[in-house]
């Protein structure tokens, strides 16, 4: 019975407040607030507007294009199968991003700042250090290189913008600060790509291949991988440093693709050195015949008549960088051309010594 009551009561308020709000006159004209002055952007808001603003223009979004048969009429078509971030890197339409980006793709079509669109070829690629040449037909009034600084005076806590596409959303800036250097990264042929950058600017799917630039809007690197449990931003992102960039981009587009230098040599696996108790570096168990290592008298491990091992070179440093893996050898030789000679420290029964090579073209 007592709830019925109330139940009554409040209905019987609701109907009173009601009919009270239609015979209520009607309010006064409320205009819109007045806007509060906020005064001059701060410096670092300028510097951000100014960056953003001058490189832009640099910055392309790349479509990565597969192939698929419709159902219904059989024919092939060419659709996209993913998006990333690329950058203008000449006025004779040479765009720069990572590998990874095109992997796999059958086509590439670039689209601009301005939003033309141009199909792209491939000039070159070196998927060791996840970077990858394409070439558009724009004309050089179209294109705004990047400008371009150095990753060699980088410091820890300086400040970073990057600028790309995250999930397909174009010109999106982040920024950040860099978080450490030398860090080392896996590329997509499990090489390693040492000395990256490493920053908290927010790195999405899609900023794949865009510029990371410094506060003077200069490239510095190339960003090109996050770690993240759940695939989007987590405050660390990583970038290939500009001179590594710098140092490959010029030979893809000569050579298009990455003349290495070599040796002429066949290094052992790892579990070589420690069985026998031989010092970090690169064991050598094959020699060419008649290749650099064999003029210069490079010894190589091999067994003998009664199956003991005959000790040979191990190659601990290059031009005095010390190796201490494959992997480390090929990026010391890697920054020098065929035909550069180079000194290589090697450890042979106890004793070191240099010898000099003269590099000649990799087959590979």
């Amino acid at each position: 019975m007592m709830r019925r009551t109330r139940r009554a009561v409040f209905l019987l308020l609701a109907a009173s407040l009601a009919d009270a709000a239609l015979a209520a006159p009607p309010h006064a004209e409320a205009p819109p607030r007045a806007i509060a002055s906020r005064g001059p952007l701060n410096e670092e808001e300028l510097n951000n507007i100014t960056v953003f603003k001058g490189v832009s223009p640099s910055v392309v979004n790349i479509t990565a294009l597969g192939l698929e048969r419709d159902f219904f009429s059989l024919n092939v078509q060419q659709v996209p199968q993913g998006t990333g971030t690329g950058f203008v890197w000449d006025a004779q339409g040479h765009i720069v991003t990572n590998f990874h980006v095109i992997q796999d793709a059958a086509a590439a079509r670039v689209t601009l700042a301005d939003h033309t669109s141009y199909r792209a070829e491939l000039v070159g690629a070196f998927p060791d250090r996840d970077i990858a040449v394409l070439k558009i037909g724009a004309t050089a009034s179209k294109l705004r290189p990047v400008p371009l600084g150095t990753s060699r005076d980088l410091q820890v806590g300086q400040k970073v913008y990057a600028i790309g596409n995250p999930f397909g959303l174009d010109q999106t800036l982040t920024t950040g600060i860099v978080s450490a250097l030398g860090r080392e990264i896996e590329s997509v042929t499990h090489r390693t790509i040492k000395g990256a950058i490493q920053t908290d600017a927010a790195i999405n799917p899609g900023n794949s291949g865009g510029p990371l630039l410094d506060s003077a809007g200069r490239l510095i690197g190339v960003n090109t991988a996050i770690f993240s449990p759940s695939g989007a931003s987590a405050g660390i992102g990583f970038a290939i440093p500009v001179d590594e960039v710098n140092r490959i981009v010029p030979r893809l587009i000569r050579d298009g693709r990455m003349v290495r230098p070599s040796l002429g040599v066949t290094a052992a696996p790892p579990e070589l050195n420690r069985a026998l108790n031989l010092p970090k570096g690169v064991a050598v168990v094959r020699v060419q015949r008649s290749g650099p290592a064999a003029r210069a008298g490079l010894k190589p491990f091999s067994r003998g008549d009664n199956g003991s091992i005959v000790a040979g070179d191990v190659i601990t440093a290059v031009d005095g960088e010390s190796v201490e893996t494959l992997d480390d050898m090929l990026t010391a030789l890697e920054r020098m051309q065929p035909g550069d000679i180079c000194t290589l420290t090697i450890w042979r029964s106890g004793a070191t010594r240099r010898l000099a090579v003269k590099l000649a073209e990799s087959e590979d």
